[in-house]
């Protein structure tokens, strides 16, 4: 198996930050630095971080979270003491190893996915999946639709180039600032992906809520809290397409 799968099937991380880990070196295997591509055999002894892997997960555990402003979605300890989703969670899923998939930043809030099932994790954050991600965000000033093809086709920023799926104005005219309120669809997640490309633009956002992934709605969890997913729950959040 290979390592970046392995580490996600522990229970550890997505695939994706596997392969973070092993290019920053804090992945070791038989006390040797990893590298990507290489396979796992079993007896093989894989530290993470300076901690020794147990094995693949068996209980496979996915929460949906309604996450509040001011939590980071991060395993590691922040460095200015900051508080994270698993701060909140409650028995006895505080106690289990998961990860955050598909990461919304310090000031976002709204749908987030927690779980140990890695497979699920890179279906779900993998652009190849087709699976939409759905954003409400306001902005900081009235909104030029003339400026959505450029943001279709893809701007560039810090190298990067980022582009939503769709965008369209919120459905109901009666919600206040309507003409500074989105909704946004995007098929890929790179990181801070949807200020980072207003930002391109000349625009800055002030709020960023996820309310759905895939066919899954965030819908009768009150921010803060979650809930455990069952098998069609957990295909809702899998639905590929518009």
């Amino acid at each position: 198996m290979r390592i970046n799968k392995y580490i996600s099937q522990c229970g550890v991380c997505s695939r994706r930050e596997a392969e973070r880990k092993i290019l920053d070196a804090a992945v070791t295997v038989n006390g040797e630095i990893a590298h990507l591509g290489m396979d796992i055999a079993e007896g093989d002894k894989v530290m993470v971080d300076g901690k020794i892997l147990k094995g693949i997960v068996s209980e496979k555990v996915v929460l949906a979270m309604n996450k509040p402003k001011g939590y980071l979605c991060t395993n590691e300890d922040p460095f200015d003491g900051g508080k994270t989703v698993f701060d909140i969670l409650p028995a006895p899923y505080n106690n289990m190893k998961l990860f955050c998939c598909g990461r919304l930043d310090k000031n976002s809030q709204g749908l987030t996915i927690l779980t140990n099932d890695g497979d699920l994790a890179n279906k779900i954050t993998h652009p190849s999946s087709g699976i939409i991600k759905r954003y409400r965000i306001l902005l900081n000033r009235k909104f030029d639709p003339e400026v959505i093809p450029s943001l279709l086709r893809g701007v560039v920023n810090e190298g990067e180039t980022l582009r939503a799926h769709k965008i369209f104005f919120n459905p109901s005219s009666k919600i206040p600032d309507s003409d500074r309120r989105l909704e946004v669809w995007l098929q890929q997640g790179r990181k801070r992906e949807i200020r980072r490309m207003f930002e391109a633009v000349g625009y800055f956002v002030k709020e960023l809520k996820r309310f759905r992934i895939g066919a899954f709605e965030l819908k009768r969890i009150p921010e803060g809290t979650c809930k455990r997913l069952g098998a069609a729950e957990i295909k809702k959040l899998l639905a590929a397409g518009d």
